[in-house]
């Protein structure tokens, strides 16, 4: 079997044409006969302004022509019968229309353009979110952001470019081809011809030179941004060690290598100019000798003279730019093409064809079986199996690593199980639409993230389309109401990012009011209260227990305190259950869980017992004060005569 082997530089066109083909129907789009006329008209004006812009030259021609001293000079009659001003005037009015023209074109043309970017990042943005948690996990956020905001604007730059800069040279080159062409003869379009056959030349490949140089300038670029991210996404944590200096170390190394990237450009633009200057200024003195012997031969008039300079300066002045255009397109086609790469990243989970919704009747949650992991060589639960009787609370716990929070993700389909079923009445959660079941449970984790918004959003974002009544029973339900009243802004106080402005416990109940708000008939409760101290844990504890009557609960617990009052108790350990029972039972079966309790209640006597003697030290510390004090004042009374 023959393989063909591609260069670097096919590899990159056949990948520019695949970006421009899924950019085009974005631009032609199907069943809106408006934006597509928009088009024709964008074209329609592109067309009228080029050819403004190629007659005008002529009027400056017939300007100069009537100017002359040489009453021989040959121009056309209707010209000459304008006159000089009439001449100079209509030249000016040529001018005009072109501007008119081009900005119209741009007016028409802008709405199209903007739907198009609006269109990209949308599908851009909504298909993120229909990845897999496996692909997020693997992927850093500042570079996702980066990749998406340089990929939006690259459209942006190549719709602009594309359309309103390449084409229109490609335009206006045919034009004064033909123009130089009829006018003068062949050796001025020859001369013409090769000088911009050079120059595109050099400028082609001197640019895919720099687009490589680009390319890892723009690597470096994210690998900074997603260090400056991932470093003030935590930076109570640099704070708390003192790791300013290394951050801004780790930081300033990938911008030490985007320094040497950006200088490498900026050396080779600088030889590109150089370049294309001297190709076009080779052309142009070309072109004008030939033209100054012409007149000197009386072949040529001074306005024929004129007139070629006109077009070559029309000519030289967008094609200055082709480098950059050129350059920022292929640019822009790398980023785009990185966007869309994201766009061909195919979902994990997926709904089947045909899936319907979930039919919630009583909340019985069957775990048949399972057998998942994360990595098929390292199984995280082994043929596990398990049961919530409708409006029970199974609680779930064991040491860490044993797969208990991995429940909650196959429960919720964040993962697909490799063997077995999970089933909500009866139902495969695989046979249903995510949709319908993420909407059937509510989770209350362990670390609630709130959104950068205001108290109220982040507890109405449980259910967005309620009243404000509803929002403010929620956080009655959750104990939060009171202190939410107690600020000055009330719900409208902001949060902060991650709702670093409120406290653990505070974070928690408005986690829970928004469950609330949510009114789920199955709950899923993710060691929600075990990163919080004893007394906001007994206050929480009494907010979840209001939340759970009549729901099919699972609680996933370290703290075994939490789950003593649960309907049962599963004891998980290498992924499989291995005792099973209510608090009292397991404690008499003497097995693992009442190894975990002894322990636990060690530890909390061993905290209780240094509080006690922290307190003691302190009462001891205030004593010890109190005697200096009192035998330094008696030391300092004088003695008592005898």
């Amino acid at each position: 079997m023959r393989h063909t082997i591609m260069t670097k530089g096919q590899i990159n066109r056949r990948t520019g044409w695949l970006v421009i083909r899924r950019v085009a129907p974005y631009l032609w789009p199907k069943n809106q006969p408006a934006f597509r006329l928009r088009v024709v008209l964008a074209l329609a004006a592109l067309f009228m302004a080029k050819v403004f812009g190629v007659t005008a030259p002529f009027f400056f021609k017939g300007a100069v022509d009537a100017l002359a001293p040489d009453p021989e000079a040959a121009s056309p009659t209707f010209l000459l019968a304008l006159g000089a001003v009439g001449l100079t005037c209509a030249y000016a009015f040529m001018r005009f229309m072109l501007v008119c023209f081009n900005e119209l074109r741009d007016v028409i043309f802008a709405r199209v353009g903007q739907r198009a970017l609006r269109a990209i990042a949308f599908k851009t943005f909504q298909h993120l979110h229909a990845l897999s948690l496996r692909y997020h996990i693997t992927r850093k956020t500042g570079g996702l952001s980066r990749i998406i905001d340089r990929g939006v604007k690259g459209v942006d730059f190549l719709l602009r470019f594309l359309l309103f800069s390449i084409g229109p040279l490609i335009l206006e080159l045919l034009f004064i081809a033909v123009i130089l062409f009829a006018v003068f003869d062949a050796r001025y379009l020859g001369v013409i011809v090769v000088t911009i056959g050079l120059y595109v030349w050099f400028t082609f490949r001197v640019t895919e030179w720099r687009v490589e140089i680009r390319r890892k300038m723009n690597e470096q670029d994210t690998e900074a941004s997603q260090k400056a991210i991932d470093s003030l996404l935590n930076f109570e944590t640099v704070k708390y060690f003192g790791a300013e200096r290394r951050e801004a170390g780790r930081y300033n190394q990938s911008m030490r290598a985007y320094e040497e990237a950006a200088l490498q450009t900026s050396y080779s633009l600088a030889f590109l100019n150089i370049g294309q200057s001297l190709l076009i200024s080779a052309g142009l003195i070309a072109v004008m000798v030939m033209a100054a012997l012409g007149v000197q031969a009386g072949q040529l008039t001074v306005g024929d003279f004129v007139l070629v300079n006109a077009y070559m300066l029309q000519i030289t002045m967008p094609l200055n730019f082709l480098g950059t255009v050129y350059r920022e397109i292929r640019q822009a086609l790398i980023d785009m093409g990185e966007m869309f790469d994201l766009l061909e990243q195919n979902p994990e989970v997926t709904d089947k064809p045909g899936a319907r919704r979930l039919e919630v009747v009583s909340g019985d949650i069957v775990f048949d079986h399972v057998t998942f992991g994360y990595d098929p060589r390292r199984p995280v639960l082994r043929d596990l199996s398990l049961r919530v009787p409708p409006g029970k609370t199974i609680a779930v716990v064991g040491p860490s690593g044993s797969g208990k929070s991995t429940i909650g993700r196959l429960l919720f389909r964040f993962y697909d199980v490799e063997d077995g079923s999970i089933r909500i009445d009866g139902q495969d959660v695989r046979d249903v639409t995510q949709r319908s079941l993420h909407d059937a449970i509510g989770i209350v984790p362990q670390d609630t993230v709130l959104f950068n918004e205001t108290i109220g959003y982040n507890v109405a974002y449980g259910h967005h389309l309620v009243s404000r009544e509803r929002i403010e029973a929620a956080a009655k339900a959750a104990k939060i109401h009171d202190f939410i009243r107690s600020l000055p802004d009330g719900y409208k106080t902001a949060v902060g990012e991650r709702g670093l402005k409120l406290s653990g416990g505070e974070k928690q109940r408005v986690g829970i009011a928004r469950t609330i708000l949510k009114d789920p008939p199955i709950l899923l409760l993710d060691e929600a209260t075990s990163a919080l101290d004893t007394e906001t844990e007994k206050e929480i504890k009494e907010s979840l227990n209001e939340m759970s009557r009549g729901r099919s609960v699972i609680m996933i617990a370290h703290r075994l305190s939490t789950v003593v009052d649960s309907d049962r108790i599963l004891v998980l350990e290498g992924g499989r259950v291995i005792e099973s029972g209510q608090h009292d039972e397991l404690l008499a079966l003497g097995g693992r869980y009442a190894e975990m309790w002894q322990h636990q209640l060690a530890e909390n006597e061993e905290d209780r017992q240094q509080d006690q003697n922290d307190d003691d030290e302190g009462d001891r510390q205030k004593s010890w004060q109190g005697g200096v004090s009192v035998r330094s004042q008696e030391a300092s009374q004088p003695t008592p005569a005898v």
